[in-house]
């Protein structure tokens, strides 16, 4: 009877939390809506995703939140380096948003390939800090804290709710592509990315100069 409880509980919490973390606008969510109004390489970078918090939970699961506290640094360097991509990514949606003539979604932009598609979204999703300040310790500490059977049905749990999320909005967008004819609101896309990316640098950018203080002020005395 206790087995049977797990089973409902674990794959729940794990839906149920994922769910709740993982509605948050930020840098990965636009770009997997921007590829689906472009009706780029969806399929691919839906699967990237999906199949990288799943990753990203199990390694929680298994502890790697444990890691992850014990070198400070790797989270200061993951936050300057995700703030120059994001910086960098972020100026590029401002000048298409201050562009005098935007185009409609089919010819906006040169077609991108493949591993430069999966190379962007590979940056969105492993150079924020938290992606792994969410999905391995967070997720991982709520999973790892679960009964021994129930831990894989979380991480089920965790894997089904992000693709299901990741699906909709990846291949859900399409139903804006009418609104999106018109130039006007890839400009007003373009401008909430530019504003929501380069927020993002700034904060990552805040956060890996104060935790790289430390160590500079070190390396000054010596």
């Amino acid at each position: 009877m206790e087995a049977a409880m797990l089973i409902p509980s674990g794959f729940a919490s794990g839906f149920g939390l994922t769910a709740a973390l993982i509605v948050a606008i930020g840098a990965q969510n636009l770009f997997v809506l921007r590829q689906g109004l472009l009706r780029r390489h969806v399929a691919p970078v839906v699967m990237f995703c999906a199949l990288s918090d799943m990753l990203l939970v199990s390694a929680g699961v298994l502890g790697m939140g444990a890691v992850v506290r014990t070198i400070p640094a790797l989270v200061w360097v993951m936050s300057l380096g995700g703030a120059v991509f994001l910086a960098w990514y972020g100026l590029g949606a401002l000048r298409r948003a201050m562009a005098p003539a935007a185009m409609v979604a089919d010819e906006r932009d040169r077609p991108d390939s493949l591993r430069g598609t999966l190379g962007r979204v590979a940056a969105f999703t492993y150079l924020n800090p938290h992606v792994y300040l969410d999905t391995v310790l967070l997720m991982g500490a709520v999973g790892g804290g679960l009964p021994g059977p129930a831990r894989p049905l979380f991480v089920a749990g965790a894997a089904t709710a992000s693709a299901l999320w990741f699906t909709g909005l990846g291949f859900g967008a399409q139903l804006l592509r009418p609104v999106f004819a018109r130039p006007a609101a890839w400009r007003v896309l373009d401008g909430i990315v530019a504003v929501v990316m380069l927020a993002l640098a700034g904060m990552l950018a805040v956060r890996g100069l104060g935790g790289a203080a430390p160590y500079l002020a070190a390396l000054y005395r010596f």
